[in-house]
């Protein structure tokens, strides 16, 4: 899916010793009190006089100058800050390429040679790494310096066990994007509730108008629509239960879930052809004003306030909304469906662990004061929204992640590769009507019985 204080402090040991001589056994008492007193006054200057022990970090990392010129520099920034405030530490950098990062990742965990501080993603690409211990938890950091500044729920994809052993830079969440001028045109309004919603789609469809943009080629991009409706109907945590075993895709709601894409699509409400274009190709449906709404991560937000490539014009007209509540449901405006980017992680082994930790604890604050501003990119800790200059759009989508009651991860991502690709399969054949509602809960559940065992 493509979804792309601070010095430490060093005691120093110092030996003394001490010879008194031409003492006399009634003045020994006192010599040794004024010898005890210089040398305490030498150990405290020498202390003072002592640099703190140099510290080197290895940092590897996946934004190169020339691909990604505005997150490398912030990298630079964020370090530079970071040693001019600790003299005593060089961070050393190591900057690959996507794929070569990952494969990189892959030998040296061979070894166990893994970067002091590095990238990780979530979930599954995380699991050998974890198992292998060779990330270190950084819940320490979570109760400590980070307390209550990460949105809610985008840690989660990094835990495992209890423990959590990656700290989330990026944050991508699903809106509901739509064209003001449409729904002006045919008196609609962003819906609140999926009766509402539904309505919005028999109208629209009435009147010629395709009222979504859906390229379902990807499957992922349907996946979208079948977690909403999963989260709505049954909360946060039964498709969550269904994939980590503790519930069942056969859970009533998750039924129902894949019962409403089927009456979408029987109401006509995507685009002509969804299932056989690619997200491309089905979001210029949206980009040429041919659709009424398109649902999609935020990293689609610069081709509605920033993009000079898309004129103002359309931009002018495009507003999002949260997919709606469904009556009767468990689930809530403020649930999202997204998830994070690329996390940091501290190495297990590493031989400046402690140091490492603090660097990273800097680097996710850091990173979340200059990554929207510089880089038009989310970050995954909360920003103050007073604080930053913005398109508006940005501003509203920042304050309703700020309020997020849960962050539900793309299901594709939650899934071991084998169910994930089930999970792909199926969604395409629901949206096509080959397989039935109870088809679909069927396949996912025997897909994890065989891959459990």
């Amino acid at each position: 899916m493509v979804r792309k204080t601070l010095t430490m402090s060093m005691a120093a040991v110092v030996s003394l010793g001490m010879v008194l001589t031409g003492c006399s056994a009634g003045s020994q008492p006192a010599a040794q009190e004024t010898a005890k007193a210089t040398a305490s006054g030498n150990a405290a200057a020498t202390s003072a006089a002592q640099p703190a022990k140099k510290v080197n970090i290895k940092m590897m990392h996946l934004w190169p100058a020339g691909s990604s010129a505005t997150q490398n520099k912030i990298v630079n920034d964020i370090i530079k800050e970071y040693t001019t405030a600790n003299p005593n530490v060089t961070i050393e950098q190591e900057v690959l390429e996507n794929e070569q990062y990952k494969n990189k990742m892959k030998v040296l965990s061979t070894s166990n040679e893994l970067p002091d501080v590095g990238f990780t993603w979530a979930a599954g690409y995380m699991d050998p790494y974890v198992k292998g211990d060779m990330f270190a938890p950084l819940d320490d950091l979570l109760q400590g310096d980070l307390k209550d500044k990460f949105v809610n729920g985008t840690t989660n994809a990094y835990a495992f066990g209890g423990k959590t052993y990656g700290l989330p830079v990026e944050l991508n969440i699903v809106p509901v994007y739509y064209n003001k001028a449409i729904f002006a045109k045919y008196n609609l309004q962003p819906p609140k509730t999926y009766d509402e919603f539904k309505n919005i789609v028999k109208t629209l469809s009435s009147n010629g108008v395709a009222p979504i943009a859906l390229g379902n080629k990807d499957r992922w991009t349907g996946s979208l629509w079948y977690m909403y409706l999963a989260d709505r109907i049954g909360g946060p945590e039964t498709l969550k239960k269904a994939i980590d075993r503790s519930g069942s895709f056969n859970d009533p709601s998750l039924v129902r879930a894949a019962s409403e894409i089927t009456q979408l699509v029987d109401m006509n409400a995507f685009n002509k052809g969804f299932n056989g274009l690619s997200n491309d190709e089905g979001k210029a449906e949206f980009m040429n004003s041919k659709a009424a709404m398109y649902m999609m991560g935020t990293w689609e937000l610069p081709n509605y306030t920033t993009n000079k490539d898309v004129p103002q014009s359309f931009k002018d007209q495009i507003g999002f909304f949260k997919f709606p509540t469904v009556d009767g449901g468990k689930g809530n405006l403020d649930s999202w469906v997204g998830g994070p980017g690329v996390g940091l992680f501290v190495a297990n082994n590493s031989k400046v662990k402690d140091e490492a930790k603090k660097f990273v604890s800097f680097f996710v604050q850091k990173w979340g004061e200059h990554a929207i501003s510089e880089a038009g990119v989310i970050p995954a800790t909360k920003v103050d929204t007073s604080k930053v200059k913005l398109p508006q759009m940005y501003i509203d989508l920042l304050n309703e992640l700020n309020k997020a009651s849960n962050i539900t991860l793309f299901a594709d991502v939650q899934l071991k590769p084998a169910s994930a690709e089930v999970h792909l399969n199926m969604i395409q054949a629901l949206f096509g009507k080959a397989v039935s509602p109870e088809e679909f809960a069927k396949k996912h559940e025997e897909a994890l019985a065989k891959e459990s065992k």
